[in-house]
């Protein structure tokens, strides 16, 4: 599956999650629920994937992790918040930076509609 399938199946994954349960739990449950309904689906899913980075050719382990990675092409930002402020962004272009991907989507899950709230972010590598 090229990444564009790949992120129309973890939308539609992400709006039956969202029909099903709603806003307002924890960001750790919304992550679980979506990494159990991708397994469901058939896709590997890899859930707090560390993420080091280097800085003058000295790897820094300092507990950024992402939360989720499907099929090792897409990498899913999952928040639950009133509203994702700059920095949510920021953070989900540089775990794109950081692991050389190309595509990741950031979601909110705490919102009363979820295809307002599902955003592609690019790695123009």
């Amino acid at each position: 599956m090229t990444e564009n399938e790949l992120s129309y199946a973890i939308v539609g994954s992400a709006i039956e999650l969202h029909k099903t349960i709603g806003p307002g739990l924890l960001e750790s449950a919304y992550e679980n629920a979506l990494a159990y309904e991708l397994r469901l689906k058939g896709f590997e899913v890899k859930q707090q994937v560390p993420m080091p980075f280097l800085y003058k050719d000295v790897k820094q382990e300092v507990g950024y992790r992402i939360d989720l990675i499907v099929e090792n092409s897409v990498i899913i930002e999952v928040k639950s918040v009133e509203a994702l402020a700059s920095v949510h962004y920021s953070q989900t272009l540089t775990y794109l930076k950081l692991s050389g991907l190309k595509l990741a989507l950031l979601i909110n899950f705490n919102c009363h509609t979820i295809k307002d709230n599902i955003h592609r972010i690019v790695n123009n590598l």
